[in-house]
């Protein structure tokens, strides 16, 4: 919103304009002959306003040979008002001054002024909006608003130049359509999802308490009861029924906002949509959608308790059948303030990413691990949702942040102990076939299919892992498919990653080669925390076509043996628990030293030895020198 306004007046020679602004800054009329054309005249912000706008006022001058002038200050300005008194320059204002405004190609607001209205007494006012300005107001759509005022008189000269600043600040043309009679559809969009964040609990009515919570927010004070009493009666007059004893619906909403632009109170819509973080082009501010929030090198970004919390409590609102999941329409419900799923969903076919009940749909624990993913991979996305689903900090400055908490960075893996983050990334990478896709299965907990789909693009699966000490995190397993070379030459991608876990079948005997051959094609892989893990172990057992076999190949450079599992078995959760505790304890997952303990015996003894001897060449001292 703009805070310093320029208005250019104009009109025809004799209508009074120079007489509207003197009126105004004097307070009262001047009779005697003032000047043709006054000098710059700046108003600060009007005291019982709530814009804080400084207005500038600029007279020109109608004759010829004052058209420079004049067209450099129409450029120059913000709004025009555009003044006429009689026939002869109401005629004007469609055959001469709006052509002549739009020949300079400037794109600003007009508010038409009838002035001199003590001379005119024939007509009452609505007679002279219809007859003479609705007509210009229909021809040129950048007539703002329309005015009657009188300098001799002092009606509405304060109103007038209000109304000037008023169509700069808080326009009518981004949301209401007056040929059409309607609000305009980005104006409906805003005040749609308005509606959708203050109906809190999602029944479609704003209550009595909706209601004094929305105009709380949106004006900072409280609605008095004979205020909430007139809105009632005012839709219900127009809308029978829109608004009942459970509150004021969605219909009835939109209409009410309706008729605030109808009577010329748009700056009420404005000031509802700026208090939800809207523009002047009525789309969401950039700085509210992407607030700054950088991760630091060896970082990573997860949901703090609140935006657990705003997660979770989302979840629980729409599910509106309490069956534990989220189906088509109550997704389609929830995400209807925003763009739509994010594009990292689609590219991870949600909801198979992450767990769903036995009907198909996602369940909390789903939900929140979704979003767990989401914020890790890509926290500026999960900003931009929180901003567009109506996340509120605590403080009103912090906007979406507070939902987000940074880890403390883990340059030093292979240094023993935790590291302090609930979020962990493991690539599970081996041979075609080897099962890793029925791995994730089973960690969504999916029934086994034995039918082979063979993987191409990257796939994600996320799930929460309880730890030992009964400590839950959320395990992200991706399978890198087609991409596994790229992915496994990318260091930002190695970074990024805390695990390791190498899989082969363990009935397959060009399987475990694989791994060997990965390892050597890429000597990077062994600055990772590592697992070795043999699928496929309900099957027969057989010799790897390898130099080693893998129990050999393993202990030959110090790593654990392999972890034999099924799918098809119970124990397989033993796998997830085990992958997640080396990548919180990423010291595990690194070769074990094969060099003993320093014998430190020796040095010991040396030690003893010359305490000894100085302690008895002390005391040697001590006694000969008593002697003496």
């Amino acid at each position: 919103m703009a805070t310093a306004v320029r208005v250019c007046v104009c009109g025809d020679e004799g209508t009074g304009k120079s007489s509207l602004i003197a009126s105004l800054v004097k307070n009262v009329f001047v009779a005697n002959k003032i000047q043709s054309v006054l000098p710059v005249v700046t108003i600060p912000p009007y005291p019982d306003m709530p814009d804080n706008v400084t207005t500038t006022i600029v007279d020109t001058s109608a004759r010829p040979q004052d058209r420079t002038t004049l067209r450099k200050e129409i450029r120059k300005c913000n709004v025009i008002l555009l003044v006429y008194s009689d026939h002869y320059s109401y005629e004007r204002v469609a055959l001469f001054w709006m052509p002549y405004f739009r020949s300079l190609g400037v794109n600003v607001p007009v508010v038409l002024c009838a002035n001199k209205s003590d001379l005119t007494s024939d007509g009452t006012t609505s007679q002279v909006f219809e007859e003479e300005m609705l007509p210009v107001m229909q021809e040129f759509r950048e007539i703002d608003s329309c005015i009657r005022t009188s300098a001799k008189e002092q009606r509405n000269v304060v109103e007038v130049f209000y109304l000037a600043m008023k169509a700069v600040t808080h326009p009518i043309a981004p949301l209401y359509d007056h040929k059409e009679n309607r609000l305009k559809p980005a104006c409906i969009d805003a005040l749609r999802r308005v509606f959708w964040l203050s109906d809190k609990d999602q029944d479609g009515f704003l209550s009595d308490q909706e209601m004094h919570d929305f105009q709380a927010k949106s004006f900072d004070k409280p609605l008095l009861p004979e205020e909430l009493d007139s809105i009632k009666m005012t839709v219900n007059k127009a809308l029978p029924g829109a608004s009942s004893g459970k509150g004021l619906d969605l219909r009835g909403f939109l209409y009410l906002n309706r008729f605030y632009a109808e009577k010329g109170r748009h700056e009420t819509i404005w000031e509802i949509v700026r208090k939800h973080h809207y523009t002047d082009s009525l789309s969401l501010e950039d700085s509210f959608l992407h607030p700054r929030f950088e991760v630091p090198d060896y970082a990573s970004a997860e949901l703090s308790p609140a935006g657990y919390r705003f997660f979770m409590d989302l979840f629980l609102t729409f599910d509106k059948d309490n069956d534990g999941g989220l189906n088509d329409q109550e997704l389609a419900a929830l995400f209807e303030p925003t763009p739509g799923l994010p594009s990292l969903w689609s590219e991870t076919c949600f909801p198979s990413s992450t767990v769903r009940n036995e009907t198909g749909y996602i369940t909390l624990q789903g939900w929140l691990a979704q979003w767990s993913m989401t914020t890790f991979l890509q926290p500026k996305t999960t900003l931009e949702y929180l901003a567009h689903l109506g996340f509120e900090a605590t403080n009103a400055r912090d906007l979406t942040t507070p939902a987000l908490k940074v880890t403390k960075p883990r340059k030093r893996r292979r240094r023993p102990g935790r590291v302090e983050r609930n979020v962990v990334l493991c690539y599970v990478v081996g041979s075609g076939m080897a099962g890793k896709s029925s791995l994730l299965d089973a960690f969504l907990n999916r029934p086994f299919d034995s039918l082979y789909h063979p993987t191409i693009k990257p796939r994600r699966a996320v799930n929460s892992v309880e730890l030992h000490g009964g400590k839950q995190c959320y395990l992200i397993l991706e399978e890198l498919g087609e991409q596994e070379p790229a992915v496994l030459e990318n260091q930002a991608k190695l970074d990024a990653c805390d695990l390791i876990c190498y899989a082969y079948d363990s009935s397959d005997p060009a399987s475990f080669s694989h791994i060997v051959e990965l390892r050597k094609r890429y000597p990077q892989l062994d600055e990772l925390p590592a697992i070795y893990t043999a699928l496929k172990a309900d099957r027969d057992k057989t010799t790897q076509r390898s130099e080693l076999q893998p129990d050999a190949y393993t202990s030959a450079i110090n790593m654990n043996a392999p972890l034999h599992v099924s799918v098809t078995w119970n124990s397989i959760s033993e796998l997830f628990v085990a992958l997640a505790e080396a990548a919180t304890n990423p010291s595990t997952g690194f070769p074990k030293s094969d060099e003993p303990p320093p014998d430190h015996t020796s040095l010991y003894l040396a030690l003893g030895a010359a305490t000894c001897a100085s302690l008895a060449a002390f005391m040697i001292w001590r006694r000969s020198t008593n002697s003496a």
